[in-house]
């Protein structure tokens, strides 16, 4: 009876045991698949944003052509703007091209004739407003989801004459994404999903039925009522219960990602079915691994009984038997201990893979002020020869009687000191390793900062420098030092791509506003691949001859990314390479 109740309360160690097991082998997968999602939801996110921006540039690029502006003001020719428009969405992939004048009549168009258009909102945005009008519909008649740009057009005078529409093909840019393993799925203030790689899910709304301006919105459109999900809270997560289709995962974790600048929202759902399989097999071998061990031990308490009965010798069996007991309890023991070594092991790389990136980010400084040391050694070294040649003027001018001249000597001497200063200053505040934290940066004395380290290769290279200081401090959000070193990647780079050029010109401009624009711009063969300039170890070689590991500029992305801001890259159409840099203005809500 003894070995029953005995063997009972085992039983019940062993499943506690393998319970907690599962549980904590299920709780870190589903963390770790969390993670795992949320970066595949912001990769997909982030290219869709990236491949709608670039119809919303091109609507901005359109709205200062002078042909399209001059059919506003009256002179231009419509069917030849019409065949401009079709040539340019046959290249672009746009779905439609219009220009529109102030009263909404369609002047010229890449697809159908000419017709006015009703009072959207988007539209008064761009017309009435005169910014940037942006909205996504449904076509009622062919059931195409679209996207679309409405950019102002200015007069010389500034007032609005018309607009630039620019309608995207959402249909066309999801088939790039399609059949990617992850439910992804964007929806719109609605609540109904817009765009997704799962056609079942398409015009599902969690909120239905719809009303007002959601009715509205989608004419003529199955809108259906999304599947019955039943969500529940697992390892502070949200799990989702569902059925939705062979495709949806029946049980999944639920992730969210805010998209503002389309104004929509990402949502994931990642699938939980292989963490719990997981969880399984290991709570099933560590069930496995007790019940051997309990086996085991019966098997030694039975035979050290037998060898006490047949032998007479129970109490030596007895210690031989407990001593094997100990053993395998300290080898589960050291089991337990070399997993939590593993665990600490993990949090220590973890931590070394930060250091490594923040080191990363101080060897790119170091690598440009290694480009720079001759540039630096020649502006050090011109005023310490000025500073010789006016301590002897001075010496000089005191053995003949002067000492008036010799005060301006002195006056000329302390002058090339402080400039000296000065340089070695900005040398030391650009090498020092910065914390990581976000305050008010005023972006011209970055600026300015960098372009007198820099001064000595512009000068020796021959490079023309267009830059003027704004007048007013133009205050960001951002830190200075790994600001600084985003504005050295970019004169470095420029002056690299203009290597060989007959006409070397660097222009730096600083644009107030909200967002804060910096660009800089050089006269150099231009970028040959401007959708591969932020990927890490490429190099810009066709651009210039530079020789570095191509780390720059995806380092430079990483910390404008870091501040909340937006970098690119491209060609201008006059020639060379122009980069542009957006950055929130520091305002008093950042301070509070």
């Amino acid at each position: 009876m003894n070995r029953i109740v005995a063997a009972l309360i085992y039983l019940l160690a062993v499943a506690g045991f393998s319970g907690g097991v599962w549980w904590f082998a299920l709780t870190s997968d589903l963390r770790a698949l969390a993670q795992r999602g949320e970066a595949d939801l912001s990769v997909a996110s982030d290219r869709l944003v990236g491949q709608l921006q670039r119809f919303r540039e091109l609507a901005v690029l359109l709205s200062d052509h002078p042909q399209l502006m001059a059919l506003l003001e009256g002179r231009g020719n419509a069917a030849w703007a019409s065949s401009l428009l079709r040539e340019t969405a046959d290249k672009t992939g746009s779905l439609e091209i219009l220009v529109v004048a102030a009263g909404r009549q369609v002047l010229a168009s890449s697809g159908s004739a000419a017709h006015g258009l009703s009072p959207a909102p988007y539209l008064q945005r761009a017309l009435g407003g005169g910014a940037l009008g942006t909205d996504h519909a449904v076509d009622p008649g062919t059931g195409i989801r679209a996207f679309t740009f409405a950019a102002p057009v200015f007069s010389a005078q500034g007032p609005v004459i018309g607009a630039v529409i620019v309608r995207a093909n959402i249909g066309a840019i999801e088939a790039e994404w399609r059949g990617d393993a992850m439910m992804v799925a964007f929806t719109d203030e609605f609540g109904v999903v817009f765009s997704t790689n799962r056609s079942e899910l398409l015009f599902r709304a969690r909120n239905m039925p719809l009303t007002g301006q959601g009715a509205a919105a989608y004419p003529g459109v199955d809108v259906r009522a999304f599947p019955d999900v039943r969500p529940m809270a697992l390892a502070g997560l949200e799990v989702w219960r569902l059925d939705a289709g062979r495709y949806v995962p029946r049980k999944a974790i639920h992730l969210t990602r805010p998209l503002p600048i389309i104004g929509m929202t990402g949502e994931a759902l990642v699938d939980i079915a292989p963490a719990t399989q997981l969880a399984g097999w290991q709570a099933l071998g560590a069930a496995a691994l007790g019940l051997v061990f309990g086996i085991s031990v019966l098997v030694l308490l039975d035979r050290r009984r037998a060898l006490a009965e047949r032998l007479g010798l129970e109490a030596a069996a007895n210690a031989r038997l407990e001593k094997r007991v100990l053993e395998r309890t300290s080898a589960l023991s050291a089991a337990n201990l070399a997993l939590r070594r593993e665990v600490d092991e993990r949090i220590a790389a973890e931590v070394a893979l930060k250091q490594a990136q923040s080191d990363l980010i101080q060897a790119g400084k170091l690598s440009a002020l290694g480009q720079m040391s001759a540039g630096i050694s020649h502006e050090l070294n011109q005023p310490l020869m000025a500073i010789s040649s006016f301590a002897e003027n001075g010496a000089a001018f005191l053995e003949r009687g002067r000492p008036e001249k010799a005060g301006e000597t002195l006056h000329r001497i302390s002058d090339m000191a402080r400039r000296m200063g000065r340089i070695i200053r900005n040398l030391r505040a650009f090498a020092r390793q910065e914390v990581q934290s976000v305050g008010p940066v005023d972006l011209g004395v970055v600026v300015e900062d960098v372009l007198e380290l820099s001064q000595g290769r512009l000068k020796r290279e021959g490079i023309a420098l267009a830059w003027q200081p704004p007048a007013q401090p133009v205050i960001v959000r951002g830190g200075e030092v790994r600001l600084q070193q985003v504005v050295m990647n970019l004169v470095s780079n420029a002056a690299d791509a203009m290597e060989g050029s007959k006409v070397r010109r660097l222009t730096v401009t600083i644009l107030p506003g909200k967002p804060v624009v910096l660009r800089v711009a050089d006269s150099g063969s231009g970028i040959a691949a401007p959708d591969r300039i932020f990927d890490p170890f490429y190099s810009t070689k066709e651009v210039g001859r530079s020789e570095g590991m191509g780390l720059g500029l995806s380092i430079s992305y990483g910390i404008v990314h870091g501040f909340g801001g937006v970098i690119r890259g491209g060609n201008a159409p006059e020639g060379g390479a122009v980069f542009t840099v957006e950055l929130d203005p520091f305002e008093q809500e950042d301070a509070a």
